[in-house]
């Protein structure tokens, strides 16, 4: 075949599949009616001309193929009595059964299995007879007939069993697209939560920073000039830190960047700098160390830092302490994080109820499949009080250039300097 014979017939079928239905039918009843004619208009010797009831009963099966879609069992009923009829009224039958053949191929392709078979047993019954007593056909005769209406029905149930086919790759597309967009629902859904623990757990500390040491540098201004120096540089210093990692977050917002590129959260080993703000803002705050630390997962590291910055915010604003402690306790299979103050024990350490960091401290705990206490102390104050779980990821690849999960903590044993600043000090603010 040329090409362009084939790019011909690529359009002639791509045409016929975007016509509408009911012209593709039509079209194809007048080509039936005019094939079934033509064994009349042009009769051979001894053959009977084309005769007005000839005419009505080739019509019969031919114009009912109009309805074949809509109406297949009673399309193909009516044209297997028009059939025989005019295989009776014209001796002998036509030599190809057209509607016969359509209306085979409509009933396998859409109609119910018990129209299905009836329609196909009738027609091989009804062939054979009319062939033995009415054509007197030759043995050779039968299988071409025969074979012809099978062949026509097996294209039909090749058709339906090919769009049962399809509609169910289309519903399996359904589903897989409508189960992608739940997905990304639930991951956008969980990264604004996300995003809103970390704004709020930034804001939060250093607002909470500023307006302590805002409301004290007035009052010592006079009286003690270098505190209300500390007092001011401390403002600067919360408000310098928020503002990087406001940046951070809005940046990831702003648009999306390779893993690599963003800045890394913050870990265990910005705790000690965590409390010495806490320190300047005039609370006498330590951190204690026990035991040796681990390697951590880096979501369950992110959480031990928001939930010690959460728990000294809400000491900073609400408890009305003067001392606070932070807590690391390593055992084998989880770190203790406690942060336990002296101030008011009555539950009220979020605001009167109305913020969500104690929410947000429960819900990073359970995050990271840790959980969380929070609640008035047995010998008063305020405790936030998590277990989170450890991991043993290995020890570091000599060489490897690269810090593990966990490693700021273990920096916390290995500068003595660094760890008895915080271990049992005291801060005059």
């Amino acid at each position: 075949m040329s090409g362009v014979a084939r790019s011909a017939l690529v359009r002639s079928f791509a045409w016929v599949r975007a016509a509408p239905p009911w012209v593709v039918d039509t079209a194809l009843a007048a080509v039936v009616l005019f094939a079934v004619s033509l064994q009349f208009l042009f009769p051979d010797e001894g053959g009977d001309a084309l005769s007005p009831t000839g005419f009505l009963l080739g019509a019969g099966t031919a114009v009912p193929l109009v309805w074949r879609r809509r109406a297949p069992f009673l399309v193909a009923c009516a044209v297997t009595c028009c059939t025989p009829a005019m295989a009776v009224h014209h001796r002998p039958p036509p030599d190809i059964v057209y509607g016969g053949l359509v209306a085979l191929y409509t009933v396998a392709a859409l109609a119910r299995p018990w129209q299905r078979r009836a329609v196909l047993a009738g027609w091989l019954v009804g062939t054979t007879v009319t062939m033995a007593f009415h054509e007197r056909a030759e043995p050779y005769e039968y299988p071409f007939h025969l074979l012809s209406l099978v062949s026509a029905y097996a294209l039909g149930v090749l058709a339906r069993v090919q769009r049962a086919y399809t509609a169910a790759l289309e519903d399996r597309a359904r589903r897989l697209e409508r189960e992608r967009a739940n997905e990304t629902a639930r991951a956008v859904a969980l990264e604004r939560a996300t995003i809103a623990r970390d704004m709020h757990d930034i804001l939060a500390h250093a607002v909470s920073l500023m307006v302590v040491q805002a409301e004290a540098g007035p009052v010592v201004v006079r009286s003690d000039p270098p505190r209300a120096e500390a007092a001011f540089d401390a403002i600067a210093s919360a408000g310098r830190d928020a503002m990087v990692q406001l940046r951070r977050i809005l940046g990831v917002l702003r648009e999306p960047r390779a893993p690599g590129e963003r800045s890394p959260q913050p870990s265990l080993d910005a705790l000690p700098g965590l409390v010495e703000q806490v320190r300047l803002a005039g609370i006498d705050a330590e951190l204690v160390v026990s035991d040796t630390p681990r390697a951590l997962p880096a979501d369950v590291e992110v959480a031990a830092y928001r939930i010690v910055q959460e728990a000294l915010t809400n000491t900073v604003k609400h408890a009305r302490a003067t001392r606070v402690c932070v807590q690391l306790e390593w055992g084998a299979e989880q770190l203790r994080v406690a942060v336990i103050d002296d101030g008011r024990g009555d539950g009220d350490s979020d605001g009167g109820g109305g913020g969500h960091g104690l929410v947000g401290v429960h819900e990073r705990a359970a995050a990271c499949g840790g959980r969380a206490e929070t609640g008035p102390g047995p010998g008063g104050g305020f405790r936030v009080v998590a277990w989170l779980p450890t991991a043993s990821l290995g020890d570091e690849h000599p060489g490897g250039g690269r810090r593990r999960s966990g490693a700021g903590a273990q920096r916390l044993l290995d500068d003595p300097g660094r760890a008895a600043g915080h271990r049992g000090g005291r801060g005059g603010g």
